[in-house]
């Protein structure tokens, strides 16, 4: 059953959301955007999140001390690259105990990357949803992001079939987290197809 990652948390009331419809993975972006956060406040964050629930750190082009930093701070379970990633960097965050997820924005993936999980998206927070049917089947974990919502992920894990969606802005009402939304993008995701 494909799991579920809701990213861009900012506030307790994102956590309680994540906690009450059992995401599989929360995100915390430290990298500048809207969403971006410090890290004292996802260590505040995570505090409250369900421990069963893994804890991806967003970053783009940081330095792997800094990304290191974060880990052993204690916030973060993955991290997810997005920009420019050398296999070494890959190697480094895992040999310290992270998993990685390498980033490919509108290119196509590089299947020698050795990070844990590779991730198809259509640009940091664009909203846009990528050609689903340009999207190859592969034997690697694939997380499927970018214009996901309640009402297309369905059809977007029937045609990929990606063992992780993500979602960040289609799960929210004014550009605030939504919990209804968190829930119903949660549901539609994992209920069953059949065919």
């Amino acid at each position: 059953m494909v799991q579920v990652k809701i990213c861009g948390l900012m506030k307790p009331d994102d956590i309680l959301a994540v906690d009450a419809a059992e995401a599989d993975f929360a995100g915390f972006v430290f990298a500048p955007s809207r969403h971006q956060v410090s890290l004292a406040r996802a260590l505040t964050l995570k505090k409250l999140l369900n421990p069963k629930i893994k804890t991806v750190g967003v970053f783009v082009n940081e330095s792997m001390d800094e990304i290191l930093a974060i880990y052993k701070a204690g916030v973060i379970d993955i991290a997810q690259l997005h920009g420019k990633s050398t296999p070494g960097d890959i190697t480094r965050l895992q040999r310290a105990g992270l998993k990685v997820i390498q980033v490919f924005e509108r290119q196509s993936i590089d299947l020698a990357s050795t990070a844990d999980y590779l991730m198809v998206d259509s640009g940091k927070g664009s909203g846009q949803l990528l050609d689903l049917k340009a999207i190859p089947h592969i034997n690697r974990p694939l997380i499927l992001a970018g214009g996901l919502t309640p009402q297309n992920v369905r059809q977007a894990v029937q045609l990929v079939q990606p063992d992780i969606v993500d979602v960040s802005s289609g799960v929210e009402s004014d550009g605030h987290k939504d919990a209804d939304k968190i829930i119903q993008f949660i549901k539609n995701a994992k209920e069953e197809v059949l065919l």
